[in-house]
């Protein structure tokens, strides 16, 4: 029994945008409780060091550690995971850091400057972070690839020393993600996870080192860690649920598409997936796709809840109308599964990362393809970006005036001064005239 009720919506109905607004809606859960365990959790770390940290870690993942020294990997320990892979895994991990690699060299930004005529010369100078701390997600949602995906732009941005974090409940230990910390080239690993890790990252403790950023994903309590600590140090952003959305002109294979939407419906309960398409066949189509395939599913119950929770079918009237909704939803994933999908491409302004053509299947993007698959989500695509290069290097400006510029700059800087009532800025100014 399928039980599917996933929401159809349809651009040419009065209430639609509402329909469609109440659809993305999604509840980060400012819960309370949890605000204060976790504000709880960061005061003991920062006042008690690695006690508060073993003890957290011993009552949350149900270990056994006695001393801080028992919570750090040894570099042989991440190289004997590595080694022990099969050779399949370890080529496909090869391939996905090569890519990630090669991309993210074209992601960094140059430091430059320029001369004015009279000698003064402006630019920016580009530096890497000293420190970032890396979240690794463990137990049941251990994520190989977002070791890949956040430490290979770190290293390639230059950043000193990147810290990897990742609970082993019950000690359990994920080889492929230890494995892909060594052929990433993290240089130090602790055995910490949930909220007691964040602070750690953020304060320091006697053993783990203080960074300058935190990056990565995990569950809720990780989430407002990383809220709560943010002024401290940096932070990549707050992720809501997985996110797709489909555009298609109605001529590709259906069960693709529905393995598409399966494809992001699977992370969890919450996740979203939607398909927007101006042919009303195409969507029975899929719908019947859905219908077939989903029993094959391991995850079939999840993906039924996903869809049914949070999931749509969206008949609009056109692809330019397509794009209209796409820019409202914001997308984090966004397939533009069409004939030409240049074209679309260039009215769409908001989605995260956008994936073009039939073949280009999303989950390409999540391992292998090269750009980053930490993306923007709940709409932020609106104003944020993909991690990158970029988030791992600062920018300083550069002002070196001449004494001719700086003659010429204090006669305005003098009457701006004075006209803010700050008279110590002007005559520090009026010195240099």
């Amino acid at each position: 029994m399928i039980n599917l009720q996933i929401t159809h919506l349809d651009s040419a109905s009065h209430n639609f945008y509402e329909d469609l607004k109440e659809l993305l809606a999604w509840n980060s859960s400012d819960d309370l409780e949890i605000h204060g365990q976790v504000l709880e959790i960061i005061a003991n770390v920062r006042n008690q060091g690695d006690e508060a940290v073993i003890r957290y870690t011993n009552k949350f993942d149900y270990c056994q550690f006695k001393l801080a020294t028992e919570l750090e990997l040894s570099k042989d320990t991440l190289k004997q995971a590595w080694d022990s892979l099969p050779k399949e895994e370890a080529q496909a991990l090869k391939t996905a850091a090569h890519r990630i690699f090669s991309y993210a060299e074209h992601q960094k930004l140059a430091s430059w400057d320029y001369k004015e005529a009279n000698g003064t010369i402006l630019g920016q100078k580009i530096t890497a972070l000293d420190k970032v701390g890396l979240y690794v997600p463990g137990g049941k949602a251990a994520y190989h690839s977002s070791v890949l995906m956040n430490a290979i732009p770190a290293k390639v941005a230059g950043v000193g020393e990147l810290i990897m974090v990742v609970p082993t409940p019950n000690g359990e230990r994920n080889t492929l993600v230890l494995a892909a910390a060594h052929l990433s080239g993290i240089d130090r690993v602790f055995t910490v996870g949930g909220a007691q890790a964040i602070a750690a990252l953020a304060y320091g403790t006697e053993t783990i080192t203080a960074v300058d950023k935190i990056v990565g994903p995990g569950n809720i309590y990780v989430a407002t860690a990383k809220k709560l600590v943010f002024g401290q140090v940096g932070i990549d952003m707050i992720a809501g649920p997985s996110e797709i959305l489909v555009v298609c002109d109605g001529q590709t294979n259906p069960d693709w598409i529905a393995m598409d939407l399966f494809s992001q419906a699977e992370h969890d309960e919450q996740a979203q997936a939607i398909l927007i398409s101006d042919d009303a066949e195409f969507l029975k189509a899929v719908e019947q796709s859905i219908d077939k395939l989903l029993p094959t599913m391991e995850r079939q119950d999840i993906i039924r809840t996903s869809l049914n929770n949070r999931g749509a079918l969206v008949k609009v009237a056109s692809l330019d109308e397509a794009a209209e909704v796409v820019n409202t939803i914001a997308p984090e994933h966004l397939e533009l599964s069409i004939a030409n999908p240049d074209e679309l491409c260039s009215k769409i302004r908001n989605a995260g990362a956008i994936f073009m053509g039939r073949y280009t299947a999303e989950a390409l993007g999540d391992y292998c393809a090269g750009p980053n698959h930490v993306l923007p989500t709940s709409s932020t695509a609106r104003y944020s970006s993909p991690l990158g290069v970029y988030d791992f290097q600062k920018r300083s400006s550069l002002i070196n005036c001449s004494k001719e510029g700086a003659s010429e700059l204090a006669k305005t800087a003098s009457i701006l001064a004075r006209g803010e009532g700050l008279t110590a800025h002007a005559r520090s100014a009026e010195y240099r005239l």
